[in-house]
């Protein structure tokens, strides 16, 4: 065998200095030392359900829970090899200076989902800085049923939602409820609504697919309407996982009484996509488009224009990504179905051949492919619920970055256009002034002094979004990371479980190959 071929380093000295500030660096792979990395952290399979790790030393993924700062990471080395030193010599002199105190996201052990694809798996702690004391509570939730109620178009789908938990903010610990898929539209509009404005990301809903619905409706058992189904109840499931896994969002009265209140909830009116809302909808959508690109910010913090363009870069590489797993999925079903066919066309074969050998042989082949079908059916399932869907979440979730970091800029163009109107007031007093029209000079004042608070406010609720965008920031890019790991890690062990199937299977055929006179 030749001498393996060493590869050259991913980055030197410099790209690291580059790409210090760099949202996404988080997710790139560091190396860790020998001494440190355990094979509990290289296959996945410590304690942790998730695959993760709170050792951060420990684990291969390890900038899933780094910091993201402003220093360079070769200074950050070089003042604490200098803090161990002073320590070693002059152990009076050891204390150092406080370091910057960022968010820490602990894995949560109860959000879980009996779903195929694997669930967000963290739940972070509260991200104000007033949180130090704030109680974290468990919070289970599954979507365990789905029923078809009615016949025709008129027929509708509910889902049946248990969730457990120990917040005290529920009537009861444990309930379960009866909701339709415009419910789920409806509570996100309403905690869009709520929270986007102040800079907090609000995990999207599932898309409304008219056309699949409308197969569900006219369909009683079509195998395309069962998959549908059961790819929905799976995305309501994790979108609701996501929302709870927010401690804003989770404390939310409208997300408590959607999990908890019995009945129906108030018919939401807006998430038709053929209502007259709808299409208000949709031209209100187009409307933010033009806004999106025509409205800009004099910025002055380079960090939100770096992100901005970061964020649009990993838009558009994972929507290239989730379109090749589809297709991927979509070639391994195809596989599967070919193998399939395969199978039966040797199994007639083998029943005419006259060789008993060679009749036995293909019979033999027969089974082993059939058993292939199934390898490639369940990795095509693989495919698509832990991969492919996952990038389609992280999507949608991108898109809920961009809307609070347009937020922003409204929040900004308000403030701008406060001060404007401010300068017009001064201007007019002034000219009040000079013409000596002392009976309009208090309603002048008044309105100044009005337009100055208005001014302040804006500032205000300017610096407070762009504080809490960077905190959302930071806190998505460890949830992304931890779900990017957990999925992966999940999706090479099936692939390598799968790929042994596949050998054994082989290895079992080959003798009855062989003894073929």
């Amino acid at each position: 065998m030749a001498d393996r071929v060493e590869p050259p380093p991913f980055e030197n000295e410099e790209d690291e200095v580059k790409e210090e500030d760099d949202l996404f660096s988080d997710a790139k792979e560091k190396p860790s030392s020998p001494d440190t990395m355990s094979p509990e952290s290289v296959n996945g399979t410590d304690d942790n359900p998730f695959g993760g790790d709170d050792k951060d030393e420990d684990d291969l993924f390890k900038g899933g829970s780094s910091e993201i700062k402003l220093e360079s990471d070769d200074d950050e080395a070089t003042d604490v090899n200098n803090s161990e030193s002073a320590q070693s010599e002059e152990p009076a002199a050891a204390a150092a200076s406080p370091k910057e105190i960022t968010p820490e996201i602990s894995v949560s052990e109860v959000i879980t989902a009996k779903t195929k694809i694997a669930a967000p798996s963290l739940k972070s702690d509260d991200l104000s800085e007033d949180n130090d004391e704030k109680e974290q509570y468990d919070l289970d939730i599954k979507i365990t049923e789905n029923l078809k109620i009615g016949d025709g178009m008129s027929a509708y789908m509910v889902f049946k939602i248990v969730s457990k938990t120990t917040n005290p903010a529920f009537r009861t610990p444990e309930n379960a409820v009866l909701r339709r898929f415009s419910d789920f539209l409806g509570l996100y509009s309403k905690l869009a609504e709520k929270h986007v404005p102040l800079g907090i990301i609000v995990p999207p809903a599932p898309e409304k697919s008219v056309i699949g619905m409308t197969k569900v409706k006219m369909s009683k058992e079509d195998t395309g309407s069962i998959d549908f189904i059961e790819r929905r109840k799976a995305a309501l499931e994790r979108y609701l996982i996501r929302t709870a896994a927010h401690p804003v969002l989770a404390a939310d009265r409208d997300f408590i009484e959607f999990l908890e209140k019995d009945g129906d909830l108030p018919k939401a009116t807006n998430t038709s996509a053929l209502s007259g809302a709808g299409v208000m909808r949709l031209f209100h959508k187009v409307g933010e488009s033009f806004e999106k690109i025509t409205l800009k910010v004099d910025e002055s913090d380079e960090w939100f224009e770096e992100k901005h363009q970061q964020i649009e870069a990993l838009d558009h590489q994972l929507k290239k990504l989730h379109s090749s797993l589809e297709t991927l999925a979509a070639h391994r079903r195809e596989l599967s179905g070919s193998t399939a066919v395969f199978a039966k066309s040797a199994a007639m074969l083998g029943n005419v051949e006259e060789h008993t050998a060679l009749s036995r042989a293909l019979s033999q082949l027969a089974e082993t492919e059939e058993k292939i079908e199934i390898v490639h059916k369940d990795q095509a399932e693989v495919d698509f619920y832990t991969m492919s869907e996952l990038m389609k979440d992280y999507v949608a979730l991108m898109g809920a970055v961009k809307d609070v970091f347009h937020e922003r800029i409204k929040t900004y163009k308000q403030w701008k256009d406060a001060e404007t109107t401010l300068g017009k007031k001064r201007e007019n007093k002034a000219k009040l002034e000079m013409q000596g029209k002392a009976d309009k000079l208090s309603q002048a004042r008044t309105e100044i002094t009005e337009w100055e608070h208005k001014v302040e406010k804006g500032q205000e609720d300017f610096e407070k979004i762009s504080k809490t965008i960077r905190k959302e920031v930071v806190r998505f890019e460890k949830l992304r990371v931890s779900d990017f790991k957990t999925n992966v890690i999940k999706y090479l062990e099936v692939l390598m479980e799968n790929q042994e199937k596949l050998i054994k299977y082989w290895e079992t055929f080959l003798p009855e190959a062989k003894a073929i006179a």
